[in-house]
């Protein structure tokens, strides 16, 4: 089998399991996240090169935990308010939880750029290998999680339109900076990637965006003309933050001396290197969908 067949069928596969799983259910939408979340700290521990085993237990932990908490929290809150004769203590506690992890996961965003443009680091501390790996890896599938709930109850068209504005952004970067790409945004971290690409990408990730919201406008009536300004603003986040969070990766793995996180996917390499972009963005996403909730 050819490399461009192969690649061609695991892609398949990969979008046919994550649409299906989204569209299905709350619960097989959480499992599949899961088990990536699960081979995405394998392969990061590779990459870092630390023990796996304590990691994996604790990053599926906490998000099992997390996002149980979060799905059933309208049900958990009801019933042991009505228990505890107690009003909105335990509904407040559960903010007050995803605003911590939220400062946690963009604080180490932060680190993770600066990580980016620091040249001299070649040699990553034991300390900063396991913030990387809570900050950079297990929180942002919790977010990913929160994200599809926009900010009521589970939306599946919520995750859908993120990856279908991640996979239109780096599919046109890849279009557009083949086809005239001259100027290299960082070659010494990804010596393919250009400043055309780039602004190709997040152009035509607007005009997806754009797409999409007049299809929720269509579709829910209910949705206004802000509904265009919200998914091309996520658009544009999309462009930026996800060629970070790809830049970011190719970091990890050059200091590594690798040139795929795994090879889980023929052709594609690991469910890290399919997700860098996503799992970058969506604290951000969150952030963004949070002052939306409270300017509205």
């Amino acid at each position: 089998m050819n490399e461009t067949l192969k690649r061609a069928i695991s892609g398949a596969v990969y979008i046919i399991l994550l649409l299906a799983s989204i569209l299905y259910s709350t619960e097989s939408f959480f499992i599949l996240f899961g088990i990536f979340l699960i081979i995405t700290v394998y392969e990061f521990c590779n990459l870092v090169q630390i023990h796996k085993v304590f990691p994996i237990v604790f990053a599926i932990t906490l998000y099992a935990v997390i996002t149980l908490v979060s799905h059933y929290n309208t049900i958990t809150t009801d019933t042991l308010n009505h228990i505890l004769n107690t009003d909105l203590e335990i509904s407040i506690n559960v903010q007050q939880l995803d605003l911590i992890l939220l400062v946690i996961a963009l604080v180490v965003s932060i680190k993770c750029i600066l990580f980016l443009f620091y040249d001299n680091i070649q040699i990553i501390s034991t300390s900063s290998k396991y913030l990387y790996l809570l900050g950079y890896i297990i929180l942002p599938f919790v977010f990913i999680t929160k994200i599809s709930f926009g900010i009521n109850d589970y939306n599946p068209k919520i995750i859908i339109g993120l990856f279908i504005l991640i996979w239109t952004n780096d599919t046109f970067a890849y279009i557009v900076g083949k086809s005239v790409g001259r100027t290299k945004l960082f070659e010494k971290i990804s010596p393919k990637k250009t400043i055309e690409g780039f602004l190709g990408g997040i152009l035509f990730a607007v005009l997806a965006g754009y797409l999409i919201s007049k299809y929720y406008i269509k579709a829910n009536p209910e949705f206004s003309e802000k509904s265009i300004l919200i998914w091309t603003s996520i658009a544009v986040i999309v462009g930026i933050a996800g060629t970070i969070g790809d830049l970011i990766e190719s970091k990890f793995k050059r200091i590594a001396g690798v040139k795929d996180s795994g090879s889980i996917m023929p052709g594609h390499g690991g469910i890290l290197d399919r997700l860098d972009s996503v799992i970058f963005v969506a604290p951000i996403i969150f952030l963004f969908y949070q002052i939306l909730n409270y300017v509205s």
